[in-house]
């Protein structure tokens, strides 16, 4: 449909809509009330802000139990009929993966699941099962604290995914993810894939609140959800040099890599990193 043909649904039909893009019925309601939107980026923006400032923990578990489990291909159906077939081209990425990957992308999940109370969210959508399973891992190193802030901004992901999949027109004109980030591995000339890298934010200390894994292209384009924007301030950025290098066979001086660098405006930030086993640099790109 139209984002006209959207606006002009009755509130019934306009929550349907959206409580299949996300499962919390007050942030559905929320979105439905704020209707007409005069363009996709106010829908998108109207979108972000509900679920961030709006909604509460009661909120973000209600539309996590309306997940499959990662990996869990054969209940999709069953239990989940209504987003079946967004669930099922999210998780196209483990589709043709060997039993013994989904085995312990399943057995890692129970152990999430028994540590958080919620199972493990992530947007899958264009990231490979050992990705999957490599983010999983790294995650069960979290705190819940940590992990219900992570988890609340991947269902944000899913959530605007599929709200472009059910509203069509110009979801191009969407400003990039706020903070994004490369990786080059100078010694090769090759983007480093396979880096795990948290995004924290001070509290009583640094907390991790976004986590992703570096595609083919050394990138993480998506750390933080389109139209989420972060409040000004210091932001600490981790990656995971030491897992990158181990994975080769290669010794490093710099383990792990911690980048601080601060944020003023809604504008996009990009923070790279040129890695060697022995240094590094990064500069803010564009």
């Amino acid at each position: 449909m139209t984002l006209t043909q959207f606006n002009n649904l009755s509130l019934d039909d306009a929550v349907l809509v959206l409580h299949k893009c996300c499962g919390s019925n007050s942030w559905a309601q929320q979105v439905a009330a704020g209707r007409p939107y005069t363009d996709l980026p106010k829908l998108a923006r109207a979108m972000a802000d509900k679920w961030y400032s709006n909604c509460g923990e009661t909120d973000w578990r209600e539309a996590f139990s309306h997940h499959p489990r990662i990996g869990d291909v054969s209940g999709l159906k069953e239990k989940f009929a209504a987003t079946a077939h967004f669930s099922a081209s999210e998780q196209a990425g483990i589709s043709d993966t060997p039993d013994e990957i989904l085995q312990q992308l399943h057995d890692a999940n129970r152990k999430y699941e028994a540590k958080n109370g919620f199972i493990f969210i992530v947007c899958a959508t264009g990231k490979t099962a050992p990705e999957m399973l490599a983010l999983l891992n790294d995650r069960l190193n979290n705190t819940p604290k940590e992990e219900l802030r992570l988890a609340m901004g991947e269902q944000a992901k899913i959530t605007l995914i599929r709200l472009k999949n059910s509203i069509e027109g110009e979801w191009n004109t969407l400003p990039a993810s706020h903070i994004t980030t490369h990786v080059l591995d100078t010694a090769t000339g090759l983007p480093a894939k396979g880096i795990t890298i948290r995004l924290q934010d001070r509290h009583s200390g640094y907390e991790t609140f976004a986590q992703g894994i570096t595609n083919a292209d050394g990138r993480i384009p998506d750390l933080l959800p389109q139209s989420r924007m972060l409040t000004p301030g210091r932001y600490k950025m981790i990656f995971d040099t030491g897992g990158y290098y181990a994975a080769r066979g290669i010794r490093t001086f710099y383990p792990v890599v911690p980048v601080f660098f601060e944020t003023f405006d809604e504008s996009h930030y990009h923070i790279p990193l040129l890695l060697s086993p022995y240094g590094y640099t990064t500069y803010r790109g564009s």
